[in-house]
């Protein structure tokens, strides 16, 4: 027999952990499913522990004192009457009373006869008990005379403990009778006891286990309860974002969940108000600028005939332009044509910006296009064309136009000569099916300094503030770059490491492939060339 040990098995643990481990808590849901199971868990673990504990020294407690008190009864009414040296016989009939008792315990006897011999009486039962089963620290602690005190009595008091052989539990008791005679053990099988406090653990776990189950239940109720108003709110956060302004929480009840959607509401309606007021303010702008535009367009077409005249009239030999005001004349034909040009650039960016701007594509040939450019403004001294015949694409030549006349122009005017442009086709782009067409424009004067390179392509952005009334009106490179979007493509600027600026043209060889609802529209004004940095 060995004695009863008390351990845990923690090899469950460690898997649990690796468990763990992996867990990533993502959802709200469910780390609120598991908060509860957890607090639920260890409520119930805790509960069924001290239930266990509590009922289990109660049952063997009442087990233990009932058995120990009927053997020591049996001790000092059956033993006690023994001679102090009887015989085995005696021992033996004594042993068989004393295991008929009511606790049905074994009893072994041990005393020493007549003749001085040391001998045994034993009740038979467990396949005979014998000294060799009692515990070694219980037989020294039952044959040791203690001290007789006012406290102690007796010289011999009664000793237990419980002990284990294999799977079953014993309760082992020893004690000498008082004033000599043999000394009794006792021997009693607790597996009833153990039986019934199996059966109580199996009870509790399964409450546990039930318990568990119903906590993730209500928290799975409880989650889908506070977390649904979160979830509309997500909801409706995300079609505000989208631009649907009108989205409203219903709200209903008076918790905080309630007070956060009418404050969502709150800020939704004042968001849509200020919204409106925007829209309504830039609409209001934007018909201003058209308005203007056009209510200027009918002095200009006559102040432009005017100018026409008194330009002819200076560039003719002996004409009728008094020398004194030749300067004022000239100054008011290139202010006439620098307005002329702002009213045209404002008057494309209206349409840009109220979207009624339209291609009117055709097949070109890129080579061609830029020569064409280049030649109607006589730029062909100061630019070097590094373009292949045969590059061609479906764009709307006149915005083309537009866009070259600007990039180059621009360098021409701010950088330094001569000004590169060059054309490739880059397939690994592909714009659509037809792959795309790379334009690179590029100077050799002193570059962009890097805080202006974010603004070239802002309205109205001029680089140096020293010269704010210099011949462009910082519109140009705006509006090639919406010509450039309205293509599909883009229009990129930096600094080359050789020197000088380089301005980059993407457009998709294929327009239409991109757009398949674009078609052609009405011939549009002619945009001015313009361009500043």
């Amino acid at each position: 027999m060995t004695q009863e040990h008390q351990g845990g098995a923690g090899g469950w643990s460690a898997a649990r952990r690796g468990v763990w481990s992996r867990l990533r808590f993502t959802s709200l849901r469910l780390r609120l499913v598991v908060v509860f199971g957890l607090v639920a868990l260890t409520a119930a673990v805790s509960a069924s522990g001290i239930a266990y504990w509590l009922n289990r020294e109660s049952v063997l407690t009442r087990t233990q004192d009932a058995v120990l008190r009927d053997f020591e009864q049996e001790m000092r009414n059956r033993a006690g009457t023994l001679p102090e040296r009887p015989t085995q016989d005696e021992l033996q009939r004594t042993a068989g009373q004393m295991a008929n008792s009511s606790q049905r315990f074994t009893v072994l006897l041990v005393a020493e006869n007549p003749d001085g011999r040391t001998v045994y009486g034993s009740s038979g039962g467990l396949n005979g008990f014998s000294l060799r089963d009692v515990p070694a620290s219980l037989r020294e602690a039952v044959t040791e005379r203690q001290k007789v005190t006012s406290a102690n009595k007796h010289p011999h008091r009664l000793y237990w403990q419980r002990i284990v052989d294999g799977d079953t539990p014993y309760l082992v008791a020893g004690v000498r009778v008082v004033g000599g005679g043999p000394t009794g053990y006792m021997l009693k099988s607790l597996e009833p006891e153990a039986k019934d406090l199996n059966s109580l653990a199996w009870s509790l776990g399964i409450a546990t286990g039930l318990a568990l189950i119903g906590s993730a239940l209500l928290a799975h109720a409880a989650a889908t309860t506070v977390l649904k108003p979160v979830q509309r709110l997500g909801v409706a956060a995300r079609r505000l974002g989208e631009g649907k302004l009108d989205t409203r929480l219903r709200v209903s009840g008076t918790d905080e969940l309630a007070d956060l959607s009418r404050t969502f509401n709150k800020a939704a309606e004042a968001l849509e108000k200020r919204v409106a007021d925007m829209a309504g303010r830039d609409e209001a702008s934007r018909r201003f600028v058209a308005d203007m535009s056009h209510e200027l367009r009918t002095p200009l077409t006559a102040i432009t005939a005017v100018t026409e005249v008194l330009e002819e009239e200076l560039e003719s030999e002996g004409g009728g332009i008094d020398p004194m005001i030749e300067p004022a004349v000239r100054l008011v034909v290139s202010e006439t044509r620098r307005l002329n040009d702002l009213v045209e650039n404002l008057m494309e960016v209206t349409r840009f910006d109220a979207g009624t701007a339209r291609l009117v594509l055709d097949d070109v040939d890129m080579s061609d296009q830029i020569t064409a450019c280049i030649d109607a403004r006589a730029w062909l001294d100061a630019v070097d064309l590094d373009a292949e015949r045969g590059i061609h694409a479906r764009i709307d030549p006149r915005r083309l136009d537009v866009i070259l006349a600007n990039l180059i122009g621009n360098a021409l005017k701010h950088g330094g000569s001569p000004v590169r442009v060059s054309v490739r086709e880059d397939g690994a782009e592909g714009a659509g099916d037809g792959g795309t067409v790379v334009i690179e424009v590029r100077d050799h004067g002193p570059g962009i300094p890097e805080e202006v390179l974010p603004h070239v392509f802002d309205r109205f952005y001029k680089a140096s503030a020293s010269r704010p009334r210099s011949e462009g009106s910082g519109l140009g490179l705006s509006i090639a770059l919406e010509n450039a979007h309205i293509h599909g493509g883009e229009i990129t600027a930096a600094n080359s490491p050789e020197g000088g600026a380089v301005f980059t043209l993407r457009l998709p060889r294929d327009v239409s492939a991109r757009n398949p609802s674009e078609k052609a529209g009405d011939v549009e004004d002619e945009v001015a060339e313009e361009g500043a940095r």
